[in-house]
């Protein structure tokens, strides 16, 4: 990992270090955005739910080499770690088709309470949920990603596990939030607004502060609003850097006559 270009990014929260690292993954051009602490730290995650680690991460991936790799995804995961040159059992991680370059950082704080949000995302397989039949089932672990709007929340306060648990609610609210302003629509179903996409994922972070306690994370809470704020800015952000990346993508394989 010591020779992996690095690029830094500079958050307010003590004993958190982030960074986007751009390496390779099966001879492919990659990066992850890796998120290091001092200790380790209780985590809830929506692909590997309630763990203590030290890293977090958020992996992308172009789309030919993902075709692989969500087709074997039991052997990426175990793979994966050995490329940062982490230990499986101290990092969580997602994956996604969106670039760290269009990561989106949002941090909010009221009195000594911090709340971060890192957000990638695209809205290329975006569906409104409780209306619109999909056909995807798992079947021995494998499926096929098309799109997500990864978050990763970071505070300084120490959540229970409910609390934990209820800021999924919270955040998940504030990205729907996000894409009813900008008038995301629902690839399956256009006429209908989106709720998102379908593959989207989240890690939430406690902090180890002992003295900075907290049970709740609703909205009617001050950390709630903390959480909703951040995460509707960052993830209106994220989606409009990647669906510029993508357009511009596009107008370059336009100028080199490639065909899609």
């Amino acid at each position: 990992m010591d020779k992996m270009k690095k690029k830094e990014i500079k958050l307010n929260l003590e004993n958190v270090k982030a960074e986007v690292l751009y390496h390779k993954y099966q001879n492919v051009d990659v990066n992850t955005l890796l998120v290091s602490f001092n200790q380790k730290r209780r985590v809830i995650s929506t692909l590997d739910g309630y763990r203590e680690v030290r890293f977090v991460a958020n992996h992308y991936q172009p789309f030919e080499l993902s075709q692989s790799t969500m087709q074997n995804y039991d052997e990426f995961t175990e793979n994966f770690p050995n490329v940062l040159g982490l230990p499986s059992e101290d990092l969580t991680f997602l994956s996604t088709g969106a670039n760290m370059n269009n990561l989106a950082v949002c941090e909010k704080s009221y009195r000594d309470r911090i709340v971060c949000c890192l957000a990638t995302g695209g809205v290329g397989n975006a569906l409104r949920s409780g209306v619109d039949k999909v056909d995807w089932i798992e079947q021995d672990g494998k499926y096929v990603k098309l799109g997500t709007i990864n978050i990763i929340l970071l505070t300084n306060v120490t959540l229970s596990d409910g609390a934990m648990a209820r800021s999924i609610i919270t955040a998940t609210e504030a990205k729907t939030a996000a894409l009813q302003d900008m008038d995301a629509r629902s690839s399956i179903s256009p006429e209908n607004q989106a709720t998102g996409t379908g593959t989207d994922n989240m890690i939430v972070i406690s902090g180890t502060d002992p003295d900075k306690k907290v049970r709740h994370t609703g909205g009617h809470t001050k950390l709630g609003e903390l959480i909703g704020a951040s995460t509707k800015i960052a993830v209106a952000e994220t989606i409009r850097k990647h669906e510029l990346w993508v357009s511009d993508n596009k107008k370059d394989s336009s100028r080199l006559g490639v065909v899609d």
